[in-house]
């Protein structure tokens, strides 16, 4: 051990106050400028190439092993092989591609709601067995304060207008009000 390392200030332990939460660089978005790319649903197929890869040796090695004594590859290992075949199915199918972003749900659904819009929010949902992916968006009309507000879901693969729901905005801004 060096000197330098016997120091108090190394061997000290961190009090509550000193210990500080932050995100790591690549996830801290404050700084990031352009558009966000929101990752495609597709790669969940990566997965199933996996998941059939190794089904594919679980079935060599089963095959392989007959004529000897099966003590650590049996039957067992057909059945996983089988298992891993159809998660890379499911994998594969519910890999959706993802056509639509979230500009142009947003552009769908102020198309189906009818009143200019002021602020609005996107969100990526999954909806069904088979996770299709589905904008929710959220619009409030262009008035200061907003009059409507309003939900739309929009198919995140063919751009359909999924369900919508429009109301009278019941928040009360008058606490926010400009004099």
């Amino acid at each position: 051990m060096t000197p330098e390392s016997d120091s108090p200030a190394e061997t000290a332990p961190i009090t509550d106050a000193e210990i500080r939460d932050a995100l790591p660089a690549d996830l801290d978005a404050t700084g990031y400028v352009g558009p966000y790319m929101f990752p495609n649903n597709n790669r969940r197929r990566i997965p199933a190439y996996l998941y059939w890869g190794i089904s594919a040796i679980c079935i060599l090695f089963w095959f392989l092993r007959r004529g000897h004594d099966p003590v650590l590859i049996n039957n067992g290992v057909l059945i996983a092989a089988i298992v891993l075949a159809l998660t890379g199915l499911y994998s594969f199918v519910s890999g959706w591609n993802l056509e639509i972003d979230e500009s142009d749900a947003l552009v769908a659904a102020t198309k189906q709601v009818g009143f200019p819009v002021g602020h609005a929010s996107a969100q990526m949902g999954w909806r069904g067995l088979l996770s299709r992916p589905t904008w929710r968006i959220l619009l409030y009309s262009a008035e200061d304060p907003p009059e409507k507000r309003g939900l739309v879901l929009v198919d995140g693969v063919d751009g359909s207008i999924v369900e919508w729901f429009v109301e009278d905005n019941p928040e009360n801004w008058d606490e926010f009000a400009s004099n």
